[in-house]
């Protein structure tokens, strides 16, 4: 039990545990991903993607759980880079839809090992990643039975 004086102590803290973790998992994924010419954010858009395509931004936003702002410019940097293509919905023309190209399709081959070496990185298996990512799941807004 810890004592009421030391509920406050920072390292005691929930949030900064939490907070440093998902810093420290970014830069864990940094040099995984820059060999791919991907960022972190970039690395979700294309996982929603692969998974899905095409799909519309708002879809897309709501997946990766940010404002379709904060998502556009990761998709318009993708497009510069010539792994997605944006265009407006035959059905629709509001809609603006993100696919895959050739070259976004082909980049998952290489992605593929991405899980592997952080697992490698961090001592852990898929078991111990998986507890560890449906722990989170109270925080990040879902039930661990819903991925």
């Amino acid at each position: 039990m810890i004592a009421s004086d030391d509920l406050l102590r920072l390292e005691n803290q929930l949030c900064f545990a939490l907070v440093t973790a998902a810093r420290n998992v970014v830069a864990l994924y940094r040099p995984i991903l820059e060999p791919m010419g991907l960022t972190h954010p970039q690395y979700l858009v294309m996982l929603a993607l692969w998974e899905r395509s095409p799909r519309t931004l708002n879809d897309l936003a709501a997946d990766l759980a940010l404002e379709p702002a904060t998502a556009s410019p990761l998709v318009k940097r993708l497009e510069a880079d010539g792994l997605v293509a944006r265009q407006r919905s035959t059905e629709d023309e509001r809609r603006l839809e993100i696919t895959l190209t050739d070259a976004g399709m082909t980049l998952r081959d290489r992605a593929v090992d991405v899980p592997r070496q952080v697992m490698a990185a961090v001592g852990m298996d898929i078991g111990e990643i998986a507890a560890l990512r449906d722990g989170l799941a109270p925080f990040a807004g879902r039930r661990p039975d819903l991925g």
